[in-house]
């Protein structure tokens, strides 16, 4: 039998903000997410995170209204000049789960959040529809469901007109080295990658319709949990932040794990026991993955 992969599923997308009451305003009003815990990021998470000038800023855990317990935590940085997004590695997309994509698009166009991609049937992929948005922050959000027969689709459930995260896609220079990576480190199966290409990227790094994007899918233990790894092109590089700040648009995942204990890893520092929704006393640690981007562990 083929070993269960380590990392069991998505618990926490995080975001980051120039304006934190903004985008929570914002989250709850057209996304449905409701912040159920604010305050201000400790010395010990700005420790655990390797980002010491992040103390003291302000953060909102917000929950979507199917009451998953999959969040979205939106923390305030300090604007950084000359971010766009789908242009640099790292974490560069939440995708979450909808209801109703094409309804939830004529909604969407009403609000502050910026239409980057209209709702579309994927190829080879019949029943799946999306769009994309990107938010107060400058991070990018898939809004997607499968719209087959209930109970035969191939995503998980809704919940509500907007559910929780159930991918996260991470950019990096080079595809198969990232896949790679996640794969012998976490024991997760290895697919193949194909090339297609990727409109709102195209659109963001200037290139032809016709460009294509190396992009595979990594799946966790639970069902309608993934990583979705996206090859940018050269000419492409890490992302710019701040010093000792999260870095802007989607800065940070946290996954759940059965053990830290069991994963050789470099953590930013060592494992410790966190307050806070998502967390229940637990422990977790972080460490910089091959593209560069932030990833906590979370023992469940």
């Amino acid at each position: 039998m083929p070993a269960t992969p380590l990392l069991k599923r998505i618990k926490m997308a995080t975001v980051s903000v120039p304006d934190l009451d903004e985008a929570a305003a914002q989250y709850k009003q057209w996304l449905g997410y409701t912040a159920v815990e604010k305050g201000k990021i400790s010395a010990a998470h700005a420790a655990l995170w390797g980002t010491p000038a992040m103390a003291g800023r302000r953060y909102a855990v917000m929950r979507p209204a199917s009451k998953a317990d999959v969040y979205i935590r939106a923390v305030e940085i300090d604007r950084v000049a000359n971010y766009l997004a789908l242009t640099t590695w790292g974490w560069g997309a939440v995708e979450i789960i909808a209801d109703n994509p094409i309804k939830l698009h004529d909604k969407m166009g009403k609000s502050p959040f910026h239409i980057i991609g209209k709702p579309r049937f994927l190829n080879g992929y019949p029943t799946i529809c999306a769009f994309q948005v990107r938010g107060p922050g400058n991070e990018v959000l898939y809004l997607t469901a499968d719209t087959g027969n209930p109970g035969t689709g191939l995503l998980p459930k809704a919940g509500a007109t907007v559910g929780r995260p159930f991918i996260m896609v991470l950019a990096s220079g080079h595809a198969e080295k990232v896949r790679n990576w996640y794969c012998d480190t976490f024991k997760m199966k290895r697919n193949p990658i194909n090339g297609n290409p990727v409109d709102i990227i195209q659109h963001a790094q200037g290139l032809g319709p016709d460009h294509p994007f190396p992009l595979t899918i990594a799946a966790l233990a639970e069902h309608g949990n993934l990583i979705e790894m996206d090859g940018y092109p050269a000419g492409t590089g890490p992302r710019q932040r701040n010093h000792g700040q999260l870095p802007p648009g989607v800065a940070m995942t946290s996954f759940g794990v059965k053990s830290l204990d069991a994963l050789k890893l470099d953590w930013l520092s060592a494992p410790g026991e966190m307050k806070g929704v998502g967390y229940e006393g637990r422990r977790s640690a972080c460490f910089v993955g091959p593209a560069g981007e932030l990833t906590e562990l979370i023992e469940e």
